[in-house]
């Protein structure tokens, strides 16, 4: 819907400059931090006028969390790119290359680990409402789902926790460690992936199909947290 006194817009020219302002304000604020980078500054190197960006946004807060929003929607489109050709088959893999997608991106990483040089003021809302990762409540569906076919063992409320645990526990690792002795993200990767299986008791045979039924699992688990995620950017990016 357009705003009152102004000529309906063609919603794909918008959506595209809203997309273009969101990647300006991405490169300033990685370049820059949150606290040194202005409306004017993410004007400029989008190449529209300061007045334009509030059409979309009314603060500045309100445009980091749709770029923040977005981020997350990306987050999970690379991580169903590195999906294998046989389906995640296991926790411990998924959440693995879950954490390798979000060491990667660095917009993500400062949120998870409150890089105050990047986020400036929002590192410390970020320490008082307690880190997010993008999985939201399909996870729960998911753990039930292979703990249904003995995929995973103990109460499925409690092996959520456990899990959000160990990957929260080591994309934190760098940051209680001494400069020479962290580790690759490649590395943390593995040590999630290892963990976990470990964690939910993965190692004994699975059932004739299960490693298929896992796999379907998983996608669905992807599938959910992409619609959730994409469903909260399309609110910030309303007209």
């Amino acid at each position: 819907m357009g705003r009152a006194g102004r000529p309906p817009q063609d919603p794909a020219r918008r959506l595209e400059r809203a997309h273009r302002i969101l990647d300006a304000a991405t490169e300033l604020i990685l370049k820059w931090g949150y606290d040194k980078t202005t409306i004017d500054d993410v004007a400029q190197r989008a190449g529209v006028a300061k007045g334009t960006i509030y059409l979309h946004w009314k603060t500045r807060d309100e445009l980091f969390t749709a770029l923040l929003r977005r981020e997350r929607v990306h987050t999970v489109a690379e991580l169903r790119e590195r999906e294998p050709e046989c389906g995640f088959t296991t926790p411990g893999e998924l959440f693995g290359r879950f954490a390798l997608t979000l060491l990667g991106r660095p917009l993500m990483r400062a949120m998870l680990r409150g890089d105050s040089e990047v986020l400036g003021k929002l590192a410390r809302r970020k320490r008082e409402s307690g880190p997010q990762l993008p999985l939201g409540g399909p996870l729960d569906a998911y753990v039930e789902e292979l703990a249904a076919i003995g995929a995973v063992h103990g109460e499925p409320r409690d092996q959520v926790i456990v899990i959000s645990s160990i990957v929260y526990g080591f994309l934190f690792l760098p940051d209680v460690r001494p400069e020479d002795a962290k580790l690759p993200d490649e590395r943390i990767a593995e040590l999630v992936a290892t963990t976990i299986d470990r964690a939910l008791g993965i190692g004994e045979p699975l059932p004739p199909g299960g490693e298929q039924v896992v796999a379907l699992a998983t996608r669905r688990l992807l599938d959910g947290m992409a619609e959730a995620a994409q469903r909260k950017l399309a609110l910030s990016l309303e007209a």
